[in-house]
């Protein structure tokens, strides 16, 4: 069905009509404007009475006296200009013969289309055509829409029935579709259709409109495109926001729209209690490999559709950045590899085959926070392997710190834990109490004599005071903790005490 143009109209053998500007004449795009209606009118100022996009049939009546002087005609037509009119028909035979020369004049000037509208075409007929036309358009639309929004319907019923709703209104919109939250791109289709900077800006804008827990739509121009962003969820509990990049949407568009949003913020509360679920399970998961009980972990995990990755495997610990970013978890299951993720404390917990470890670097270079990495180990070793994965998050060499790269990796890197800390403070409390009450330097006299090698004579001289003195300050030091410092298992429990609480290098 033709759309309502005056090219359309013009078209129509049964209305006969002649352009009397040509085309290339009048303003570009001029004869296929969207005509919204068909009004006629023999007033010499008719627009009070006129809206834009409507057409003008006239018989000239207004002209009978005016002779051959041309300025009512420039008039006129400036003042049909001006009020947004499309362009102008003239019925002739009715009052006068032709169209008047001084009026195609001012159409040229003015660049608007002038056509001839013959005796035996009525004024009525014209605005019928374009009436049906109008209609014919209207339902083609609504066709339309509700075709979109059966296909999506039936994208909801498939096994990823968010990522398939998300498709489908691409491909009817013809438009890139993204879903967004604060923290990552959820979905997009096209794949590929933004770049990184402009998934950066919508990110923030969606943010934003997050943060006001506000059901809202908004407009928002990134670069040189434009992008219609609408919330999903309700007040209070917004989800997340869609993006679709497109300059316009008409109101058949807004319908389909609307469909995906209610079923996308559906979608997105079932997915959200789906995760805690999944969350409490992979917990589970990882409470039963913690106390060396592979075989229940594995079939937990198997029979939950997620079984774990073959050893061996690594642990990872991220910081709580990581762990507060609702995309890491969600882009994590998204990568197509076997691992089990799950909140411990503040911390993200990640176990994952070996040859899947480099997924850490990218997680991190995406979503920021830090992560440390254990050793290769069997999954009977998990409870290992996480104190490992502890101690190098806490080193934070790196963005991803591998205990393995830690220097002097083994038993003592358990030191430097914040748990070492705090144990290695109460043990070395009495002394510490004993120098701020008395005056003395018993913490940094110990301290020099470990880094003398237990030698009192080095020690000494690091100090700057007789050995007798140093001798004299390790019997207070020996007597106030109750350790036997001639003996291996004393030195050993203060030198570690001294180690952890970063006393000694």
């Amino acid at each position: 069905m033709a759309t309502p143009t005056i090219r359309a109209l013009l078209a129509r053998p049964e209305l006969h009509l002649r352009l009397a500007t040509p085309e290339e004449e009048v303003a570009p795009g001029a004869l296929d404007a969207t005509v919204r209606w068909v009004h006629s009118s023999d007033l010499a100022d008719p627009t009070p009475f006129l809206a834009g996009g409507m057409v003008l049939l006239t018989t000239g009546t207004q002209f009978h006296d005016v002779g051959d002087d041309a300025r009512p005609y420039a008039s006129y037509v400036r003042r049909l200009a001006r009020s947004g009119i499309l362009g102008l028909g003239f019925g002739t035979e009715v009052v006068r013969d032709g169209i008047p020369d001084a009026l195609v004049e001012a159409c040229l000037e003015a660049r608007l289309p002038l056509w001839e509208v013959p005796y035996d075409t009525p004024f009525i007929a014209l605005a019928r055509a374009n009436a049906e036309s109008l209609a014919a358009v209207a339902y083609e639309r609504r066709s339309w829409a509700l075709e979109a929004q059966r296909a999506v319907a039936v994208a909801a019923l498939k096994p990823d029935g968010l990522r398939s709703m998300l498709a489908e209104l691409s491909r009817r919109l013809g438009a890139w579709v993204g879903l967004v939250d604060a923290d990552a791109l959820v979905h997009e289709h096209p794949g590929g259709g933004v770049d990184a900077t402009t998934v950066a800006t919508l990110r923030q804008h969606a943010g934003t409109m997050l943060v006001r827990g506000v059901q809202a739509t908004s407009g928002a121009t990134i670069g040189s495109r434009e992008f219609h962003l609408q919330t999903l969820g309700q007040r209070g509990r917004l989800r997340a926001v869609l993006a679709i990049g497109a300059a316009e949407l008409d109101e058949q568009h807004r319908a389909v729209v609307t469909t995906v949003v209610a079923m996308a913020a559906l979608a997105l509360e079932q997915r959200q209690d789906l995760d805690q679920a999944r969350e409490t399970l992979a917990a589970g998961v990882l409470a039963a490999l913690t106390r060396g009980d592979v075989a229940l972990a594995s079939d937990v995990a198997r029979a939950s559709g997620a079984p774990l990755p073959d050893a061996p495997v690594v642990l990872a610990v991220a910081d709580e950045r990581l762990a507060a970013a609702g995309g890491a978890g969600r882009w994590l299951d998204a990568r197509g590899v076997p691992l089990l993720h799950t909140r411990e404390g503040g911390d993200l917990v990640i176990l994952l085959a070996e040859e899947d470890a480099a997924l850490l670097d990218e997680l991190v270079l995406r979503h920021g926070g830090t992560v440390g990495v254990s050793t290769p180990v069997g999954l009977g070793a998990v409870t290992e392997a996480l104190s490992q994965a502890r101690a190098a998050r806490e080193r934070r060499l790196a963005p991803v710190t591998r205990f393995a790269d830690l220097p002097g990796a083994g038993v003592l890197t358990l030191l430097d834990g914040p748990e070492a800390r705090i144990v290695a403070r109460a043990a070395l409390a009495p002394l510490a109490e004993h120098d701020a009450e008395q005056g003395t330097d018993l913490v940094a006299t110990v301290a020099a004599w470990f880094a003398a090698d237990c030698a009192h004579d080095a020690a000494a001289r690091a100090l700057g005071v007789h050995r007798h003195t140093v001798r004299a300050r390790l019997a207070t030091a020996q007597e106030l903790l109750g350790q036997d410092l001639a003996t291996v298992a004393g030195r050993a429990q203060l030198w570690a005490a001294l180690r952890a609480a970063g006393l000694l290098g």
